[in-house]
């Protein structure tokens, strides 16, 4: 299959296309830059594409995401939301008026999808929230109906805090009680579910791209901080984590998400990394070699919890 890549430099992006390319399927990549032999130039932030060069594509991969800033101010909220609609709705709307389509269009999609909801187990068929992050992504996804209605499978995967590279040295700290759930899932993990998604032609809409086993934040930092060789038992008390993040702390952080990947474990995903330990140590193996470490099934399906 011959992909587009939008977002291919950045942690995800380069793991996805590595994934994609390490198993024979051409990628060319969609850059901001001057474009170079397979490249295809574009600039969002100024509504225009290359859309001569979009034709005969088999899918479509958008991973390009902005940096989110540390506060969320008035001035950063509208940035975050004019850069997430703009980069679907313009990518959404030239594949739709292209000759050849795709087959398929990936986007990135967050967890902030949901609500936090304390203990509840968290699958797609829950609407979204009504916070800033919440309407952030559900208009986000929205803004692809032109693909859809051209068409074209449309998935948006719905995207945790992913463990993997620099990130690494961020996770090993615990949010204020610690009790709230943390759904998390690991880089190379997130490119094969990319992978998966180009692949599985009953997949659509918005899909939990999640480890099936989400842990209570207190648990999860135990497991990183001993894995990461870090001193056990920092802990940011909830004062202090408003007064550093603002509604960032508090919508990521703080929030509590137990989401399950239902719609990949009913289409016959089977995880590799579904246990944090076990996927710290491959990430952390990645991040110290060269090349990057090969995937390395666990050998037997993932069940939910």
């Amino acid at each position: 299959m011959k992909i587009l890549i939008a977002g291919s430099h950045g942690m995800i992006g380069s793991a996805a296309a590595q994934y994609l390319e390490d198993r024979g399927h051409p990628i060319v990549r969609l850059v901001r830059h001057a474009p170079g032999s397979g490249e295809v130039w574009w600039d969002p932030d100024a509504g225009q594409i290359d859309a001569a060069c979009l034709e005969g594509f088999d899918a479509v991969v958008h991973l390009a995401t902005m940096p989110w800033p540390l506060r969320w101010t008035a001035k950063a909220k509208q940035k975050m939301r004019a850069n997430r609609l703009t980069t679907n709705r313009l990518l959404a709307e030239s594949l739709a008026a292209v000759i050849n389509r795709p087959r398929v269009l990936i986007c990135a999609s967050g967890m902030g999808y949901y609500p936090s909801s304390g203990d509840s187990v968290l699958t797609e068929d829950r609407p979204a929230g009504t916070s800033f992050l919440a309407m952030l992504q559900r208009d986000g996804e929205a803004a692809t109906a032109a693909a859809t209605a051209a068409g074209i499978r449309t998935v948006h995967l719905r995207i945790p805090p992913v463990i993997g590279g620099t990130a690494l040295q961020r996770i090993g700290f615990q949010a204020g009680s610690g009790q709230q759930w943390t759904s998390w899932v690991g880089r190379d993990e997130l490119a094969s579910i990319v992978g998966f998604a180009v692949a599985a032609n009953d997949l659509s809409g918005g899909v939990n791209a999640v480890s099936p086993n989400p842990m209570r934040n207190a648990d999860f930092a135990a497991v990183s901080t001993r894995a990461l060789g870090q001193k056990p038992g920092c802990i940011i008390p909830d004062f202090l984590m408003h007064l550093i993040f603002g509604e960032m702390g508090d919508e990521l952080l703080m929030a509590s998400r137990r989401i399950q990947p239902a719609k990949l474990l009913s289409a016959g995903y089977q995880f590799r990394f579904a246990d944090l330990e076990q996927c710290l140590q491959h990430e952390i193996e990645c991040l110290h070699s060269t090349p990057a470490a090969p995937l390395r099934p666990s050998g037997s399906r993932s069940k939910a919890v």
